[in-house]
């Protein structure tokens, strides 16, 4: 099987993306025959004409749709012959855009959409083009509101864009899970790397609680970790990309964590070993999560473009930021608590 193609930092990033485009937009051959009339375009049942807001998909998502069995099934095989030939492409940091448009979101969706039922909101304040960095709040013992976050942008943006997620170095220690978050746009989470993809006009992901905020406690819910040092803000500056906030609500209540066993945590290597009312009690039942109720609210970006180079090596300033962002990620969960009727609902 040949090797996929690699794209240098200096490529033409532009070029590929719209050969990419063009390649799926592409129809299938037809035989030849008498020419077809034009066919009326119709919505799907339920669906509402036009790009969509704050409530379901976005203008880019409906086109990214397959149409008919005839086109799935002619995108299909294309797909598998150019996996086969190895006439894919992905960056130096393993980024595997058809594949995860084509697969990895697939697998995604259901869970997205069925399962935790995302609403989404404010993913106008998601710039069309040009690099931004999107700061969230992290939860719910697995890092399932990261791929979420992922699914909602790609999705709902006009331009379904990729989100770059940071990613802790437990992520590419593990077999299969290394692989998979490399080929979806995950990178380690360091200033270099999220400093690059910036300036490559990419939107980057990423979560300053990390494990703190992730693993703690069921009776913390909602409450923001410390968010480190401010370095995300430090990179904004540096690259002078505007930083997002994100809040979701609903990931905290999938595991709700009553406990920690630290020593067996100690033993796997893991940050925390944690105990739900679920698991381990219940085997691997016990790990699936709870089916709630999600929300993901983008706020308005805030600019870093108008402060000098020297800026990032100011510790007041990052200061500053860093907890302007975390002051509003932390005000807008409290308001979506309040509105939310239920968890599950």
């Amino acid at each position: 099987m040949a090797d996929a193609k690699v794209i240098p930092f200096d490529d033409d990033r532009s070029r590929t993306g719209a050969q990419r485009a063009a390649r799926r937009r592409a129809p299938a051959a037809r035989r030849p025959g008498p020419p077809e009339e034009p066919a009326e375009v119709t919505a799907l049942p339920g669906a509402e004409p036009g790009p969509r807001g704050d409530e379901g998909e976005g203008a880019g998502a409906q086109e990214r749709r397959p149409g008919g069995w005839e086109e799935r099934i002619s995108g299909g095989l294309a797909f598998l012959r150019r996996r086969l030939t190895g006439e894919y492409e992905v960056d130096d940091f393993g980024f595997d855009a058809e594949l995860t448009d084509q697969v990895l979101m697939s697998l995604l969706r259901p869970v997205y959409e069925k399962y935790f039922r995302v609403e989404v909101r404010g993913v106008e304040n998601i710039p069309d083009e040009g690099g931004a960095l999107i700061v969230a709040n992290h939860s719910g013992t697995l890092p399932l509101d990261g791929l979420m976050m992922q699914v909602a942008v790609h999705d709902h943006h006009p331009r379904g864009r990729h989100l770059r997620l940071l990613a802790a170095d437990l992520v590419f220690m593990l077999p299969v899970v290394n692989e998979l978050a490399r080929k979806a746009g995950h990178t380690l989470a360091c200033a270099q790397d999220a400093e690059a993809l910036l300036r490559r006009d990419e939107l980057v992901g990423v979560m300053p609680e990390g494990f703190k905020g992730i693993g703690k406690p069921f009776g913390e819910r909602y409450k923001l970790q410390r968010f480190g040092r401010g370095g995300f803000v430090s990179t904004a500056l540096r690259a002078g990309k505007p930083i997002v906030p994100c809040s979701i609500v609903g990931a905290e209540e999938i595991y709700p964590m009553l406990g920690n066993a630290k020593t067996l945590a100690r033993l796997l290597g893991v940050p925390y070993f944690p105990l739900t009312p679920t698991f381990p009690w219940l085997g691997p039942l016990g790990a699936l999560p709870l089916p709630t109720k999600w929300t993901i609210q983008f706020g308005e970006p805030i600019p870093t473009d108008g402060y000098p180079p020297e800026a990032a090596e100011d510790p007041m300033l990052m200061f500053d930021l860093t907890d302007q962002v975390r002051e509003q990620i932390q005000h807008t969960l409290y308001k979506l608590l309040v509105q939310r009727r239920s968890v599950f609902f």
